[in-house]
């Protein structure tokens, strides 16, 4: 790539939109929970999102099924992920709009769909009735730095103009590492070469016949194979599709976004980033037709919904006082310090293909600690990371970037905010043993 030309632009003085004790980047998971988390402690807390609704990827990209809810316990499916998590996940339910967990993979772990509407109304409930204030349609731009290890503030681009918000402490929740990466912690991306998850664009399919499509879910690997064979190319293999809580209507994890390179598509990566929304709708378009020709019961099903964004499944890893690795998640790897449990085996979405890697279960317990320090990132003493931007390896990261995990993490984030803040200390120096306490206390289960 060619050298950016530059533009100067004039100085100015930027209004500063508020203060808050915590300031939470991102609506994600994690982001939601470490704002509950901070508000009903008592801190005074913002939440800022760059849609006009929650959710990060589990809305933004239509993943509209959680996975890390669930672990394979000794060969018994449990739910592992409580607290505020665990109490949205049944707002959801609440309204009608869970379906029960399905188990896939020959009995190996279990996922649960949801229905995106009904999420976006009970984040709404979870956020704003645990006394959180939300700033929607805002992208982090940019901070500023009150010294090299402390954040003063955060610069946002909203309808109003660009906009400064000052926190005591700061929860970097956006996926992308942006606050952290602005601040100077350093990040990794990728397997040490470049390569790092594939993203997928997400769609769902209506007109399904539910009695004729049965157990689809099993045979498409096959229908795909035979489509091969009569010419058709697809991006990936080992399609996941499965039906929501309304029969007809089917949910599509399937395609595979890449450069010309054969290289994943770079979230972070702007022109990248646009080309991969183009690309992931043409292989929508060809698996539709798949669909129709290959597949019993798919005949007449139509495009439902596209995702508003591409998934995204990597870019930065903030570097933190501990990386959570892949060996960590395969054997079930046990921690002092642990703030909550991961249950999801790794996911390595490599090209072409996804590859999936189980601890020894049913043999095993089936989850992995969530160590504390990986949510401490380096250098910046008043910022803490949570979701899939936390401090992990590659392939750790494979396995707890998913929803379950992001639920774990950013409660911790918020729980760990608020105490410190009271207390008056820096984050890694707050009481680990306090702090756990209070998560037991708010239902967390920490996997001891």
């Amino acid at each position: 790539m060619s050298e950016l030309r530059t533009l100067h632009e004039p100085a100015r003085d930027t209004p500063l939109m508020g203060e808050y004790d915590v300031v939470v980047l991102g609506g994600g998971p994690a982001g939601m929970t470490a704002a509950a988390a901070a508000a009903r402690a008592g801190c005074d807390t913002l939440l800022i999102e760059r849609y006009g609704f929650l959710g990060g990827m589990g809305t933004a990209a239509g993943v509209t099924n959680f996975c890390g809810l669930h672990a394979n316990v000794y060969g018994e499916h449990r739910r592992v992920v409580e607290g505020i998590g665990g109490e949205f996940v049944d707002r959801i339910d609440a309204l009608g709009g869970l379906c029960e967990p399905h188990v896939m993979f020959q009995g190996k772990i279990a996922a649960q769909a949801y229905d995106t509407a009904a999420y976006k109304l009970a984040a709404d409930e979870l956020v704003v009735g645990s006394g959180v204030k939300v700033l929607f349609h805002a992208h982090v731009a940019g901070v500023a730095m009150a010294g090299e290890d402390r954040i003063d503030a955060v610069f946002v681009e909203t309808k109003s103009g660009r906009r400064a918000v000052r926190a005591r402490l700061f929860i970097d929740a956006s996926g992308d590492g942006d606050v952290a990466a602005a601040a100077g912690v350093p990040y990794e991306k990728g397997d040490g070469h470049g390569g790092m998850l594939y993203p997928s664009s997400m769609f769902r399919v209506n007109g399904v016949d539910p009695q004729r499509a049965g157990d689809a879910w099993n045979h498409f690997g096959r229908w795909m194979e035979q489509a091969e064979r009569d010419g058709q190319r697809f991006a990936r293999r080992t399609p996941i599709i499965r039906p929501q809580k309304n029969p007809t209507e089917w949910r599509a994890n399937v395609t595979q976004l890449s450069n010309a390179d054969g290289s994943a598509v770079d979230g972070t990566d702007a022109w990248q980033l646009s080309e991969g929304e183009l690309q992931g709708r043409r292989q929508i378009a060809e698996f539709i037709g798949f669909l129709r020709r290959y597949a019993p019961g798919f005949e007449h099903a139509y495009i439902h919904d596209i995702a508003p964004q591409v998934g995204i499944r990597e870019t930065r890893r903030v570097v933190g006082e501990y990386q959570l690795t892949d060996t960590d998640v395969l054997q079930c790897a046990s921690f002092g310090d642990t703030i909550g449990v991961n249950g999801w085996p790794i996911e390595a979405h490599v090209a072409g293909d996804v590859v999936f890697q189980f601890a020894d279960v049913p043999h095993v317990r089936g989850y992995n600690h969530l160590p504390l320090r990986m949510i401490l990132p380096l250098k910046v003493d008043n910022l803490l990371v949570a979701g899939r931007c936390a401090s992990m390896t590659h392939l750790g990261q494979s396995a707890a970037r998913v929803t379950g995990a992001c639920f774990v993490m950013g409660e911790a984030a918020g729980s760990l905010a608020a105490q410190a803040l009271a207390q008056d200390v820096r984050a890694r120096e707050a009481d680990v043993a306090r702090l756990q306490q209070t998560l037991r206390t708010n239902g967390v289960f920490l996997g001891d």
